[in-house]
């Protein structure tokens, strides 16, 4: 796990010299990704520059130093990521066991591609890769990333120059990039609470998509094309449904994911794995704990509020596995010093608040190891987020259109604060948590005009972000393609994909990987193994959801291993209480930021709807944590980025 960076000068006007200290000012940038070295490599003939920073995890002497250049000298790689298969691509290799230098998976992806080409040597791997490759024959400069975006890549356009790296502040440190805020990608934001790709957010900032290659020539041209692609793994399922039993695919999902675990297993440093006492992660453990010959290292962390702590229930799995359990009891203080490292540890806007415990339990576990498996991706797959409930439940497909838009209508004519007050009338223990704002999120819900405009209902966190970002144009996303109904016609199936690649590799696997590399942690998602996703796309839906139950299945492959009492709860979120932390000990630090004459003096966001917004939260008429908490995020990147 590492940093790349680089640049590739079109008009190939530098000498060696100036285009290595470029490429170490933007790589050093990233040497939180990688502090165990640094090494650049440069082109003058070609005009590129490659930037590492290296987090040393597979052969830690210096054979496993990048860039690194293929035998032949032809090829040149700066590469972030792990090939768990590269022991079995090295055997393809004719002749190389002999002369290998090394024991890296570094040097086995530099020759496969010298061999095979790009293409094939990237569908024969098994990882979470994003790299660059220079052909320094055929002067083509070529991006990869991986096929759900677990490793993220940015490229952008500066003049005659294209610049590239993991994180953004890779290509900021290049003087060539000029920083200009994207208004339709802030508006884009402000709905998602996320920036989507291929978007960045500035213009001429690009995010590579998830499954990709892309190739750059001495004459600027660029072109893309998907090595991988889950649209066609989520059509393929769908026509060839598994004929398996219920016994035969669980044996068949354990199967698959013992040995995505297994793979996820081999390291040169210590390993453990993050233990939330859920199912997914859980399953993680589990599997990891019967692959592994002692007890594995398991890491949880718990809070003083009892609707976000999950610390009890990690602890009794990992009682029962035998794992050696380490937890971390963090107070609210502690949470809320995170925040002001936000905008610099994501240095685009970014308002999943869960990157503040999953920060501090990486920060814990980087304490004790360096490597650490994730149960991510088990909501995608298997159907667990409690929005695929409330969606399906929402369209109310026995009735006509009109009548579900009007009963729409009538439950968003009642303000959420009356619906609170009329729910103190249920007795505690049968009233639902913040009654009014469900209500209205659901009258948003039923007054939409089809099944695509639910999901955007559902997701969405402002409705209409254009008023909130003047100026600005709603971008196409995901949902708009008017074909996706037609190839994907079950609606669970389409919100299970739009999630796979939207709010999965922009959101969740952004922020683990920020969390984690933040700390100079390598995170391992082995539920997103894509063997694995594709089993998971063959399997009926009724083998997902179940008689209301969510990823029914896999919980069956974790029932094996761990008592189904240990396990049977309602779902709890990874998150914090910033609803509450903005009327208390935020507040001087919310008013700061949202007020109106700055908003005013800025340009950027509509001052009125922001303050209604804020007042309506304040005196508790609203609970508008989750809009707030996107302008907050906005204005303190803001101040860190675009001063």
């Amino acid at each position: 796990m590492c940093g790349i960076a680089g640049l590739f000068d079109l008009t190939r006007g530098q000498p060696a010299g100036a285009l290595e200290h470029a490429a170490r000012v933007m790589t050093d940038t990233l040497a939180h990704r990688g502090p165990d070295g640094s090494g650049v490599f440069a082109d003058e003939i070609g005009g590129v520059a490659l930037g590492h920073r290296r987090l040393a995890i597979l052969d830690l002497t210096e054979t496993g130093a990048q860039p690194m250049a293929s035998a032949d000298g032809r090829f040149v790689i700066t590469f972030n990521g792990e090939i768990y298969n590269f022991a079995d691509i090295a055997r393809e290799l004719p002749g190389f066991g002999t002369a290998r230098r090394g024991q890296s998976d570094t040097e086995v992806l530099v020759e496969a591609c010298a061999r095979f080409g790009v293409d094939a040597t990237v569908r024969r791997a098994v990882g979470m890769f994003a790299f660059a490759l220079w052909d320094r024959r055929e002067r083509v400069l070529t991006l990869v990333r991986d096929r759900l975006g677990i490793k993220p890549l940015y490229w952008a356009r500066a003049g005659r120059m294209i610049l590239f790296g993991s994180e953004v502040k890779a290509i900021l440190a290049h003087p060539a990039f000029r920083p200009e805020l994207d208004r339709d990608a802030l508006a884009a934001y402000m709905r998602l609470g996320y920036v989507p790709a291929p978007h960045g957010i500035y213009r001429n900032l690009h995010k590579l998509r998830p499954g990709h290659v892309m190739r750059l020539g001495l004459d600027g041209s660029v072109t893309e094309q998907a090595f991988w692609s889950l649209r066609d793994v989520a059509m393929d399922g769908i026509r060839t449904r598994s004929p398996l039993t219920a016994d035969e695919a669980t044996d068949a999902l354990e199967e698959r994911l013992t040995e995505a675990v297994r793979l996820r297993l081999v390291a040169d440093v210590p390993l453990g794995a993050f233990l939330s006492g859920g199912v997914d992660s859980s399953t993680v453990v589990a599997l990891m704990q019967k692959s592994a010959s002692g007890p594995v290292r398991t890491f949880t962390i718990g809070f003083g509020e009892a609707d976000f702590d999950e610390a009890d229930h990690a602890r009794a799995v990992a009682n029962h596995l035998g794992t050696q359990h380490t937890e971390l009891r963090v107070t609210a203080a502690d949470a809320r010093a995170v925040i002001p490292m936000l905008p610099d540890m994501h240095d685009e806007p970014f308002a999943d608040a869960s990157a503040i415990p999953t920060f501090l339990l990486s920060r814990l576990t980087r304490g004790h190891v360096t490597v650490a498996l994730s149960g991510d991706g088990g909501d995608e797959l298997f159907a667990g987020y409690d929005r695929y409930r409330v969606a399906g439940t929402a369209r109310l497909a026995f009735l006509p259109a009109a009548a579900r838009q009007a009963l729409g209508r009538c439950l968003g004519a009642v303000r959420p604060d009356t619906w609170d007050t009329l729910a103190r009338f249920l007795p505690a223990s049968r009233r639902p948590p913040a009654v009014g704002d469900k209500l209205a999120k659901l009258a948003r819900v039923l007054r939409a005009r089809d099944d695509d405009d639910v999901y955007r209902a559902v997701i969405a966190l402002w409705d209409a972000p254009e008023d909130l970002v003047p100026g600005a144009l709603p971008a196409p996303d995901a949902a708009s393609d008017p074909s996706l109904a037609r190839d994907l016609p079950d609606f669970l199936a389409r919100m299970q994909y739009l999630d796979s690649v939207t709010y999965l590799p922009d959101d969740i696997l952004t922020k683990v990987d920020r969390a984690s590399m933040a700390v100079s942690l390598e995170a391992r998602v082995p539920l997103l193994d894509h063997r694995v996703v594709e089993l998971a796309w063959h399997l009926p839906p009724g083998l997902k959801r179940r008689n209301g139950v969510s990823k029914w299945l896999l919980r069956q492959v974790l029932y094996r291993h761990v008592p189904r009492a240990l396990i049977e709860r309602p779902k709890m979120g990874f998150g914090v209480p910033i609803g509450a932390w903005l009327r208390g000990p935020l507040r001087d630090w919310a008013e700061a930021l949202l007020a109106p004459e700055r908003l005013a003096r800025e340009g950027v966001l509509n001052p009125s709807l922001v303050t209604r917004r804020w007042q309506e939260h304040l005196s508790e008429r609203r609970n508008w944590s989750y809009q707030l908490w996107t302008v907050l995020m906005f204005q303190a990147w803001r101040e860190r980025w675009l001063r």
